[in-house]
This record gives structure tokens, sequence and C-alpha cells, in this order.
């Protein structure tokens, strides 16, 4: 592994704080190009966008942003990535089957279902984390 760079992401978010959308873009683009696995980062951007932004707007309280590259038992990167949302509301999220052509919401669950290769939802202490993986391949 190079120097003190970790394949790891890990940013607390403040209630509503939308502009912490874009930081996170930043710093998951940034971790991906540092460690030579960008092959997906823009459907990696896209989907964490969403996931970001539904934890910001949906719950009443901030969230926890991580992203990590998988390491293989040899110590060298997967190119997995997974990244993962967690909020502080048990109230799962719904994915819908379709959002209408004029509907400004609706569509972000679906994204993330139709372009990770794996997603779920799982129960985290007093909220919620939802995640998704993309695999990158070999690094």
């Amino acid at each position: 592994m190079e120097g003190d760079i970790q394949p790891y992401l890990k940013r607390r978010l403040r209630r509503a704080d939308l502009s912490a959308v874009a930081d996170v873009r930043r710093s998951l683009r940034e971790m991906l190009r540092e460690w030579g696995v960008p092959g997906q980062a823009d459907i990696a951007e896209l989907l964490t966008s969403e996931l970001v932004a539904n934890a910001l707007v949906h719950t009443d309280d901030g969230a926890v942003v991580t992203a990590e590259i998988a390491e293989g038992p040899d110590g060298f990167l997967k190119g997995r990535l997974r990244v993962e949302v967690r909020d502080f509301m048990a109230r799962r999220p719904t994915l819908r089957a379709a959002a209408h052509a004029d509907d400004t919401s609706g569509r972000g669950l679906q994204l993330v279902h139709t372009l990770s290769d794996a997603w779920g939802v799982r129960a985290h202490g007093v909220g919620k984390a939802v995640w998704f993986e993309l695999n990158g391949g070999p690094a």
C-alpha cells in the first residue's frame, strides 16, 4: 500500500447540509484515482450522491458516509468498491417500480438498483445503513 493513504473514506455529514454531497463526491473521486481504480468513478459518484442526498433530505439528523475499496488476501486491491450511507432513522427506503416523467424525485434507489452490482439496507443501531457495491475488476 502507498504511504499513509488508505483505500477508505469516512465523512460525518450535518443535517440538511446538501453542499456535503459535492464534497463527498470529490473525496470519493480522489480516493479512486489515488488507488488506481477509477474505472467506475462516474457511476460511483452518481450512486453515492443519490444515497447521501436521500439521507440528508429524508431524515431528521445527519449521516455517516463510508467508502472502501476491498483488499485481497495478498494485499493487492481487488477494485470492489463498497459505499455505505448510515443515517439515524429506522424507516427503510422504498424502491419504486418507476418514476413518471414529470416526477422530481423517486429515481435514486432505482438508479442504485440498476447500476450497482449489489445493494441493500441493514439495520444499524438507532438507524439504518443503505449500501451499494461496484465490482471494478483487478486494480
